[in-house]
């Protein structure tokens, strides 16, 4: 069964890819992306919510492959900034941001924060997109920001995160500690248990 994840995000490739081989652990399940078809075109995340960017994302790339897309839209919300940046989060510092410039921007925004008011979540929403069909499912992780950057791993917003209960932020936690607890963990887990329920009918 060939699935397209439908994102060009290198690094979230490698972690959805490494969270789907885990989750679906021995079924037959070939992962394309969308760079192994040049004619799909980069779609714009132009909506309001996670679930309006993910199902855009789904539905373009299962249209354009003619297979069944699985997208993501992910970010963080942090209470102090009234759920900043949100949809916003991959260009927080602007248009061209990369991670270093969104952390840096969130850490000034959030200078005169307590340590009371800096709870956050991430939130993921995964889209299933088959024959014009889907479906989502949702992760969210409560946590906190910190107040510098710690930690070389993950990627986004992980140098600043650390999850409820935890001392270290997701940049200094193993892939395999990272993806039990997080946001896109959770949401392809759930979708892998309507997988393994439902098979591809929506």
């Amino acid at each position: 069964m060939d699935i397209v994840l439908a994102t060009r995000n290198k690094k979230k490739i490698e972690e959805m890819k490494k969270i789907m081989r885990e989750a679906i652990s021995g079924a037959d399940i070939n992962i394309l992306v969308p760079d192994d078809f040049p004619q799909c075109r980069e779609v714009e995340e132009d909506g309001k919510t996670f679930e309006e960017n993910a199902v855009k994302k789904a539905r373009y790339i299962s249209e354009c492959t003619g297979l069944p897309a699985i997208a993501d839209d992910s970010g963080l919300e942090a209470d102090a900034l009234n759920g900043a940046p949100g949809v916003f989060s991959a260009r927080f510092a602007g248009e061209d941001a990369d991670d270093t410039a969104n952390n840096e921007k969130l850490l000034i925004e959030m200078k005169d924060v307590s340590r009371e008011r800096r709870s956050a979540r991430f939130v993921c929403c995964m889209a299933l997109a088959v024959k014009g069909a889907v479906r989502t499912f949702f992760g969210r992780v409560e946590g906190r920001i910190g107040t510098q950057m710690r930690g070389t791993k993950g990627f986004g917003y992980d140098p600043l995160f650390y999850p409820e209960g935890h001392d270290r932020t997701f940049a200094e936690m193993s892939d395999d500690e990272k993806n039990a607890l997080s946001h896109r963990g959770k949401a392809l887990r759930e979708l892998q248990r309507y997988i393994g329920e439902k098979g591809l009918a929506l």
